[in-house]
């Protein structure tokens, strides 16, 4: 197989349940190709931070492997730990220290030769070049974040976790991050970021992942997802229920809601505008169906993942 070509990190079969018995992870299978950036999305205890944590070599899993650039994040941790560069979401860092000396030291961490030209790259990268002689403690939060996302790129990584990176960050300091993101793909390194931020998500990833409830309900082309979700809805508010839809309206792909109260038409945003509505609602007519009311509305990234956790629960 070419190297390009292998995933950079596989997830197979992951599960982790803990000693009070909760399950955090169930069978979590994932392929993550070099060089794009994904978004993990989920619910506060989905699963997100669990997921990495075992990536990470922090959390042993309980069943599965991964491997990191055909490492095995177990057997081969050094070699798979020393890929990955992690921002985690808590900032703890030597408060007494320097920013260089932080920096520097992390590199050495993963017992990297010292490359002052590189810390130099990375914090001019970052706009923390100017405080590079600060003690960590006089920073503002959003400056103690670029520091932790210095410490993760110190050893060039090839495999970059952002965990919930402009969680609590100002608007300037979540577009900073996003161009520097993409500055890194650029550069060969390839993103997971987790986020709560839906727009995040439609902003900067190239696939989606979703994961409730320690299960990964769905990963999915970003443009895909968006293509499915650029649907838009007409719901027709009927007069009487109805048990079925009706023969003479089979064509239309329609379907019932509420109890048959509702009869509910999707088309493409993009394609069938008007037209193909005001046949729809002649035929509607011509079958004898009456209706009260009409809506019509279109869906965003947001309520995809609302009501894929609907069908979850």
């Amino acid at each position: 197989m070419v190297r390009g070509m292998h995933p950079i990190l596989s997830v197979s079969a992951l599960s982790k349940t803990y000693a009070s018995g909760f399950q955090a992870l169930r069978e979590v299978n994932l392929d993550i190709r070099r060089g794009e950036i994904f978004a993990l999305l989920g619910p506060n205890g989905a699963g997100k931070t669990t997921l990495i944590s075992i990536i990470c070599g922090i959390v042993r899993p309980t069943s599965g492997r991964v491997t990191v650039d055909g490492h095995d994040i177990v057997r081969d941790y050094r070699a798979a730990r020393s890929l990955i560069g992690l921002v985690p979401q808590e900032l703890t860092t030597d408060a007494f220290e320097s920013v260089w000396n932080t920096v520097s030291f992390s590199r050495g961490l993963f017992g990297k030769p010292p490359d002052p030209a590189h810390i130099e790259r990375v914090l001019k990268d970052l706009s923390l070049w100017d405080k590079k002689d600060n003690r960590i403690m006089t920073l503002s939060g959003g400056m103690k974040r670029r520091v932790l996302i210095a410490k993760a790129l110190s050893h060039e990584p090839q495999l970059l976790f952002l965990d919930e990176p402009t969680a609590g960050v100002d608007v300037t300091l979540r577009e900073d991050m996003w161009r520097l993101v993409r500055r890194l793909r650029e550069s060969g390194v390839t993103i997971i970021l987790t986020t709560h931020y839906i727009d995040e998500a439609e902003e900067m990833a190239d696939r989606i992942g979703v994961i409730n409830k320690g299960e990964l309900v769905l990963v999915e082309e970003k443009t895909e997802l968006m293509r499915k979700l650029g649907r838009k809805q007409l719901t027709l508010h009927l007069a009487e229920p109805l048990p079925a839809v009706p023969s003479a309206l089979g064509g239309w792909g329609l379907t019932l809601a509420n109890g048959g109260s509702e009869l509910v038409y999707s088309y493409d945003a993009k394609g069938e505008q008007e037209a193909s509505i005001i046949a729809l609602l002649e035929d509607v007519n011509r079958a004898g169906i009456a209706f009260r009311d009409l809506q019509t509305t279109q869906s965003s990234l947001e309520d995809i993942f609302v009501s894929l956790l609907r069908e979850e629960a």
